[in-house]
C-alpha cells in the first residue's frame, strides 16, 4: 500500500524573515528545478488560497525559483503557508497487469512548503520549517509489481535519486534536523529493507 512520502527540515536558530531564502536553496537542490505553480495558504489547510500562480510547461513560461519565490512571499505572514510546485523525473512502470511492465521517465510533482510559525496552529513544529511533499513512496519501492532486472534498476535509480536530493539538502542548506517520513507505521527505510529481502 502506497503512503505519501514527506521530507521535514528545522533550520538553527530559525528566522521566518529568511524563509524566502530557505525555500529558494531547498528548491535549488532538486535536479533542473523549476516552479510550475505556487500557492499561498492563509491560517490552514482547510482555507482557500489567497494567491495562486500556475506556470505553463513551456520553458519560456516557467517561472524561475526566486522570480516565483519572491513574487509569492511579497507579504510574508507568520499565519500562512507558502507552497511551491516543481517537477523531478521519475521511472514508473506502466502496463495493465504486473507482470513485465513497460518502465517510463516521467516528470512528477514535487511540493515545497515553508510554513509559517502561525500556521495551522504551529504545525511547523511536527511538520518543519520547510516540508517537502515527495508524492507518492511507490516509485521508490513498487511493492504491487513483480520486479525484474530491469525494475530493480529503476527503482534503484529512483531511491538513488531521492538519496541524492535529500544528501544536498543536508550538505547545502544549513538544515539542524531533518525528518524522512510518511503517513504509515513503517519507514521507508524499514519498507526498503522489506522489499530488498523479498528480491533476494
Amino acid at each position: 500500500m502506497a503512503d505519501p512520502l514527506y521530507y521535514s527540515l528545522w533550520f538553527p536558530n530559525f528566522r521566518f524573515t529568511s524563509l524566502p531564502e530557505k525555500l529558494a536553496l531547498v528548491m535549488h537542490q532538486l535536479p533542473q528545478a523549476v516552479v510550475t505553480a505556487a500557492s499561498v495558504y492563509p491560517l490552514d489547510w482547510q482555507q482557500p488560497a489567497s494567491f495562486h500562480r500556475v506556470s505553463n510547461f513551456d520553458p519560456e513560461e516557467i517561472t524561475t525559483l526566486e522570480m516565483a519565490v519572491e513574487e509569492a512571499t511579497e507579504l510574508l505572514h507568520e499565519d500562512c503557508a507558502y507552497e511551491f510546485e516543481l517537477r523531478w523525473k521519475l521511472w514508473y512502470p506502466e502496463s495493465d497487469g504486473i507482470l513485465d511492465p513497460i518502465w517510463k521517465e516521467e516528470m512528477r510533482p514535487v511540493r515545497i512548503v515553508g510554513l509559517g510559525p502561525k500556521f495551522d496552529e504551529g504545525i511547523y513544529e511536527q511538520d518543519g520549517h520547510i516540508r517537502v511533499d515527495l508524492g507518492s513512496d511507490a516509485p521508490f519501492l513498487c511493492e504491487d509489481i513483480s520486479l525484474d532486472e530491469e525494475g530493480q534498476l529503476h527503482v534503484q535509480q529512483n531511491v538513488e535519486q531521492l538519496v541524492a536530493f535529500t544528501t544536498a539538502v543536508e550538505k547545502n542548506c544549513g538544515v539542524e534536523t531533518r525528518l524522512l517520513w510518511s503517513e504509515s507505521e513503517d519507514t521507508l527505510a524499514q519498507k526498503l529493507i522489506a522489499r530488498l529481502q523479498k528480491l533476494n
